[in-house]
């Protein structure tokens, strides 16, 4: 066995009298790392002993960026499989939602990033303002929110009931058919003629929900840019995303009061300096009150690309907004772990995942992903019907959501290839630091904290929260 000795210490004494340090553990069987043998399974508290010394050292002292939430998305899919397919009681409903949301009896999520229209993981095509073929509607007249009054907004205010501190995205996979050069909502570019119409068709999105009490914090200007044929989806370029951007959305938040920031890109590491950099690098985007940064998804390129561009332009926020879990994953604990770690490591101030809940059969979906999975699996129409599968992405997620709260700080903690983790100092100021023993082997962690030690034997493929 190899020791590793991971070192905590915190500027300033400690309380008087010994210390304890609570662990949370996960661990899983086989070989994709999908079947949770412990889900946050509390331990035996560890009290401090004087001593120690050396391994990974978390510096209170050096400070980085703010933690905004941990999540995922009411899709159409996951939101009609909670709330109106008929699969669960009103009891299962009010049981999974507070096993989510709760910060006290959950998980707490934190962050609830919704399709702005219909995406793939949905039961049909759809926008707010879909019309007859060859009819339009620039004055948006027809323009309404009645597809999210059954599921998703009311789902999304509940989630904000459960927990106040909750940051609402939206992200829009298409605008409606008859802006677009095909009139198809599959694919198609948004014709020029009607950029200052899709800036309003925003605000009145942004002004229903409001109104009906669920203000949401952040927009991206479009899900995915061009990817991907086959569901709800719209092809721009760079100079496209940038000029509307600058000229119609921003001013038309502006203009009509919200305080909603913008994000741009939404898409991959490797796809920035195509649609995002043209955005960016104008200093008056920048500087607008209702730009936000820049939301990041994993699918591809290299997450330092994100601490790159934190060194260029400091005050450019970084958020990760879509990573989803699937059967195409090899080990879907590993997974998860390195991304909330390296994500959060290099500038995030949110992991989110895709859609909160699929069926065992990973859907309903409207092209697109057919093998996604969720935090939770809703049965429906099969010999489990009514029944809800908290996933290992569930327990993977609450690592970081059920420790971690919206303010917290990232402080220093000095990487490590075997055993990577990531800490937070909380406002209260408890602290949380999330290792992943990302060895074959047990790692003997001797965790050490201004003059004073506990030793952990964490387990092989395991994830494991310590707070203090």
């Amino acid at each position: 066995m190899v020791a590793a000795l991971v070192v905590l210490w915190s500027v300033g004494p400690p309380a008087s009298g010994p210390q304890q340090v609570q662990v949370y553990l996960t661990t899983t069987a086989g070989a994709g790392g999908r079947q949770v043998v412990k889900g946050l399974e509390k331990q035996a508290p560890l009290t401090f002993a004087p001593g120690g010394g050396g391994g990974i050292a978390v510096d209170e002292g050096k400070k980085y960026q703010r933690f905004e939430g941990g999540g995922a998305s009411f899709t159409d899919t996951a939101a009609w499989l909670l709330n109106s397919s008929g699969a669960l009681s009103d009891r299962a409903r009010a049981a999974t939602m507070k096993k989510l949301f709760d910060p006290a009896d959950g998980l707490g999520l934190s962050f609830v990033r919704n399709p702005m229209g219909a995406s793939d993981l949905a039961r049909f095509g759809y926008t707010y303002d879909d019309r007859p073929a060859g009819r339009t509607d620039p004055g948006l007249q027809h323009f309404s929110v009645a597809h999210d009054l059954a599921d998703v907004l009311p789902l999304t205010a509940w989630a904000r009931r459960l927990n106040p501190a909750v940051t609402v995205m939206a992200s829009p996979w298409s605008a409606p058919a008859w802006m677009k050069d095909n009139r198809k909502l599959d694919q198609g570019w948004l014709r020029a003629k009607y950029y200052g119409v899709y800036a309003r068709y925003f605000v009145k999105y942004l002004q229903a929900y409001r109104d009906r009490g669920v203000p949401v914090d952040y927009v991206s200007v479009q899900n995915e840019p061009t990817c991907c044929s086959g569901y709800p989806s719209m092809r721009w370029n760079g100079s496209g995303l940038a000029y509307f951007t600058k000229h119609d959305l921003l001013p038309a938040l502006r203009h009509a009061g919200l305080s909603t920031k913008v994000l741009v890109l939404d898409w991959n590491w490797d796809t920035y300096r195509e649609f995002a950099a043209p955005t960016v690098d104008d200093p008056a985007v920048r500087r607008h009150p209702n730009f936000g940064g820049v939301a990041w998804h994993g699918y591809s390129g290299e997450v330092t690309r994100q601490t790159r561009l934190h060194h260029r332009y400091p005050g450019l926020a970084a958020y990760d907004t879509e990573h989803s879990g699937g059967r195409w994953v090899r080990n879907q604990q590993r997974e998860d772990m390195r991304n909330l770690i390296d994500y959060t490591r290099n500038w995030g101030r949110s992991w989110v995942k895709w859609s909160l809940a699929v069926d065992q059969n990973g859907g309903p979906h409207h092209g697109g992903c057919g093998n996604c999975t969720g935090l939770v699996t809703v049965h429906r129409g099969d010999g489990r019907h009514g029944t809800v599968d908290y996933t290992v992405e569930y327990y993977t997620m609450g690592h970081l959501t059920k420790f971690v709260r919206p303010g917290a700080r990232r402080i220093g903690s000095t990487a490590s290839a075997a055993l990577p983790n990531v800490a937070w100092r909380n406002p209260d100021g408890s602290r949380a630091l999330i290792v992943y023993n990302d060895t074959g082997r047990t790692r003997r962690t001797d965790i050490n904290w201004h003059g004073q030690h506990v030793t952990y034997a964490l387990p092989a493929g395991a994830s494991a929260t310590f707070t203090w």
